[in-house]
């Protein structure tokens, strides 16, 4: 291993945390990282959900300390979300590592792009109705999102806090402690 790929690591590490819990997309440092460090695109994958498990530890328990996470709320949408992850991990698992290197060279470009259009354009503060249970759409929606998140993670957390704000209904803050808490049970499956 290269000297200064440690180094590299613990700042890619450190930026993609802060980014993960303040909007999402850390994993897009952090996978390409583990992938040029000659992990295997699997392996890699599988790796970077051990740092998310323990980042949104401490992101949801400090959200829950604050009083704006609703598990309540959180456990509806994270039971569809589970279910796509565990099929998306299952899909990552059983996919040969060359196909799986493109397909996350693919996203990673996507996102890129996804975030450049500046997401923060279409995300507007909800009205303030709060919902408590989801309708069939949501969790068709969760479900897909789980899909994605259990396939590779990268990025997720921008269709969450998407999907959380214009379909739920939740604002910016609720968003992104629910977005933590399903990142968090989701990612414990997958791995």
């Amino acid at each position: 291993m290269e000297e200064y790929l440690p180094f590299i690591s613990i700042i890619v590490g450190f930026l993609a945390g802060f980014i993960n819990v303040f909007a999402g997309g850390g994993s897009l440092l952090t996978l390409p990282l583990l992938i040029f460090m000659g992990l295997p695109a699997n392996i890699a994958n599988g790796t970077n959900r051990i740092a998310l498990i323990m980042q949104n530890i401490v992101a949801t328990g400090s959200f829950r300390q604050q009083k704006v996470l609703d598990f309540k709320q959180g456990i509806f949408l994270l039971i569809p979300a589970c279910i796509g992850s565990f099929i998306g991990s299952y899909i990552a698992v059983n996919v040969s590592n060359d196909i799986l290197e493109k397909v996350i060279g693919v996203l990673l470009i996507l996102m890129f792009v996804f975030i450049l259009f500046k997401p923060e354009k279409w995300i507007h503060k909800p009205d303030e109705k709060k919902i408590v249970k989801p309708t069939f759409i949501q969790y068709i929606i969760f479900l897909l999102i789980g899909l994605y998140g259990g396939f590779i993670q990268a990025g997720i957390g921008f269709f969450l806090i998407a999907a959380l704000v214009l379909i739920v209904g939740v604002d910016l803050i609720k968003a992104n402690a629910l977005k933590l808490f399903i990142v968090l049970i989701y990612n414990i499956l997958a791995f």
